[in-house]
């Protein structure tokens, strides 16, 4: 408990600073004639993107946020976060990369066509978007992951003797944390992080949820920036019941297929003691 107490805490102080002591010096140094208090709105709001990258950058440090609380705290080495081995699994996680780039953007294809047709336009400032998505976006979706399924799911799954404790708690915690949201909102990213920390537990690491997690944070704001706007899907509070069932569908499918390469992999699952 003193772990998960330390790890919120930190979550919610170390990231909100890196993100807002970033913004202020981008601010300070790139667009001083500008006024501060507009130029700190537009960057959370994903108009600039500066600001996008001090917020990835922010979730970053979940990384050395975890690896701390297992040293200090639990005196494990960190990459007990990891796997059961305790590594990342490097040939899984690829994989699985490649199932979830596949599954999860043709669910979303498919549910476009049967919405409203995207028009393809990229936003202004697009390339420097690119740029902050593919190099830093990978980085935040991991740290989440590495936090909510590593930390989180192992520190309150031992509070209780079942696994399945440590699964639905984070992901209740994880869903909650993504701020203001309507119910089928909640409940898509309620879904997702059930089936990532179902994933964990029964493949015995991260390399699933990382995978989807990583392409759908990606995918979701390369498509944006190409057809309406980074600001635009950042400001999304709510989606309706049939987007939240495709979405919540594609990151099952996923799971499914995913178990089934770690099955075909011969993954360990289980710690082995005698290390």
């Amino acid at each position: 408990m003193l772990g998960v107490v330390f790890g919120l805490s930190l979550f919610l102080l170390i990231t909100t600073v890196i993100s807002q002591a970033l913004v202020t010096l981008f601010w300070a140094t790139t667009a001083g004639n500008q006024p501060y208090r507009d130029y700190f709105s537009r960057a959370f709001a994903f108009e600039l993107p500066l600001g996008m990258l001090s917020v990835n950058l922010g979730l970053a440090a979940l990384i050395p946020i975890s690896w701390g609380l297992m040293a200090a705290i639990h005196h494990m080495r960190p990459s007990w976060l990891s796997s059961v081995q305790p590594r990342i699994r490097w040939r899984y996680l690829f994989g699985c990369l490649g199932i979830a780039a596949v599954v999860l953007n043709g669910v979303m294809l498919l549910s476009t066509t049967l919405g409203e047709t995207l028009s393809f336009q990229p936003q202004k400032g697009f390339w420097a978007f690119l740029a902050v998505i593919v190099l830093t976006s990978p980085i935040q979706a991991a740290a989440e992951e590495i936090f909510f399924r590593g930390y989180l799911l192992q520190a309150l799954g031992s509070l209780v003797a079942r696994p399945w404790f440590g699964v639905i708690v984070s992901a209740v915690v994880f869903a909650l944390l993504h701020g203001t949201q309507n119910l089928p909102l909640f409940i898509d990213r309620l879904g997702f992080a059930l089936l990532a920390g179902l994933l964990a537990w029964r493949t015995g690491g991260l390399e699933a949820g990382i995978a989807a997690h990583v392409i759908n944070n990606v995918f979701a704001y390369l498509i944006a920036g190409l057809t309406t706007s980074i600001a635009a899907l950042k400001a999304i509070k709510g989606i309706g019941w049939v987007d939240a069932g495709f979405d919540v569908g594609g990151f099952a499918l996923f799971a499914v297929l995913a178990y089934g390469l770690s099955r075909l992999l011969k993954l360990r699952t289980h710690v082995d003691l005698a290390r």
